[in-house]
């Protein structure tokens, strides 16, 4: 759903077609005839990319035909295509989001809806190159689709541990690693790591869920890599913009336009068009965090109840833009101000919020750095753009999983096909290391 702010109307998008095009209706004539065919174009597109997740990239410096034949099926599936459809495809991927939306819309409201995939996780406003990818990447399970655990993210987690645990798996959380173990000369080698404990862990493989600069600058350390690997490894872009801003209230916020609480169970975008994006995305251009945020809003409670007390609400918000590196002064000193925009933004969409608030905590890119460990504090371990993506991701020639260090993997955002909760990146790198 997305909220104007300028007119205090919103738009809604369903799963449901017939429903979506009433919705639409409302705003544009001409665009509610187009959602279907726009849609049908969305899902097509983005199941052929969602075909990639599970494919290791080739080795393009040492192609063998057991790489490329991985991806027959799916060349298959591009050939199915059509000559136009496959034209098409290799036309939008690259294009500004901004322009592709423009192509099939005239609604500001039904393209700042839609607009904010394109930048989820990037410094880059909808008139970047190559955001369309972007927003294509975070439709790959269809568009308008989204999935919820019950019991909060952690829940998954738990279920994995749980399920790794049964198969003999040994799990030791709250334990720092101090860095890789590296021996073998003149071919050295990863075969365990060392606590900051002091406490040494020797394994036959080591997989990494860092990001890859923390991986082989900070636990490995550049004595140990080629210098072009070191180059390659400092160029990575990270870039991280993200903020969010976690809120307890004591009641259901009422929205502006909104009368149904069955509209705000997905994602809410406070977003009236993509000129509002673009300019918060000018303010840090610049270094400064944007003083009227992109906000995408979720309240999680509507889903789940036992995340509250009786009557209370949880409202999330992931916020845009927040640069990590700040012209004046650090996040440290900018955290409170910046959670005041964020609060301001959104009390102009949910007037009296405010006075239903109990709690309310803001987490920077600085935050994001120190407590999780997100280089620059970025979401996706290194941005998604065209050229970090793929056969370029991590960088280039190490792709598979592997890293320059023998017995050393990949196996988080980092490594293709990157960020969001796919666990993609994670099972490839297992079948690389069982594949040996």
């Amino acid at each position: 759903m997305c909220i104007r702010d300028s007119d205090g109307r919103a738009l809604t998008l369903w799963r449901d077609e017939a429903r979506t095009v009433q919705e639409i209706d409302r705003f544009s004539a001409r665009d509610a005839e187009r959602w279907p065919a726009f849609r049908r174009q969305v899902t097509r597109m983005a199941g052929l990319l969602r075909g990639m997740l599970l494919l290791p990239p080739p080795d393009l410096s040492a192609l063998r035909g057991g790489d490329l034949m991985g991806w027959a099926p799916l060349a298959l599936r591009l050939k199915r295509l059509g000559g136009d459809d496959m034209m098409e495809l290799m036309r939008v991927l690259p294009m500004a989001a901004r322009d592709y939306l423009d192509e099939w819309f005239e609604s500001d409201a039904l393209k700042g809806a839609l607009g904010g995939s394109a930048v989820v996780g990037a410094t880059l406003g909808p008139r970047g190159a190559g955001t369309n990818l972007g927003f294509f990447y975070q439709n790959l399970g269809g568009l308008l689709e989204q999935r919820f655990v019950v019991g909060g993210m952690g829940r998954l987690a738990e279920a994995l541990a749980e399920a790794a645990r049964e198969r003999g798996a040994t799990i030791r959380t709250g334990t720092a690693v101090a860095r890789v173990l590296v021996e073998g000369d003149p071919e050295p080698a990863a075969v365990g790591v060392e606590l900051a404990s002091g406490e040494t862990i020797r394994a036959a493989v080591v997989l990494s869920n860092a990001d890859p600069r923390r991986t082989l600058f900070d636990l490995v350390g550049p004595q140990h890599l080629e210098p072009e690997t070191m180059r390659h490894v400092r160029n990575i872009i990270y870039r991280g913009s993200t903020a969010r801003v976690n809120l307890a209230l004591s009641g259901l916020p009422e929205f502006a336009g909104v009368a149904d609480a069955e509209q705000l169970g997905g994602r809410i975008r406070v977003s009236p068009s993509l000129d509002t994006i673009e300019r918060a995305y000018d303010a840090a251009k610049y270094g400064r965090f944007s003083e009227r945020p992109y906000l995408e809003i979720v309240i999680p409670t509507l889903r789940d109840p036992s995340l509250a007390p009786a009557g209370h609400h949880i409202l999330t918000v992931t916020a845009l833009y927040a640069p990590y590196t700040l012209r004046d002064g650090d996040w440290d000193g900018q955290a409170a101000a910046f959670g005041q925009a964020v609060l301001e933004t959104l009390e102009s969409v949910a007037p009296g919020l405010r006075d239903k608030m109990l709690h309310c905590q803001v987490v920077t890119p600085l935050d994001l750095e120190r407590r999780y460990g997100l280089t620059e504090g970025s979401i996706y371990h290194g941005q998604m753009g065209l050229d970090q993506m793929l056969v370029m991701r991590p960088i280039p020639g190490w792709s598979r999983y592997e890293t320059p260090l023998r017995n050393l993997y990949l196996c988080g955002a980092g490594a293709h096909p990157g960020g969001g909760v796919t666990g993609a990146p994670g099972y490839n790198a297992a079948r690389a290391v069982l594949s040996r």
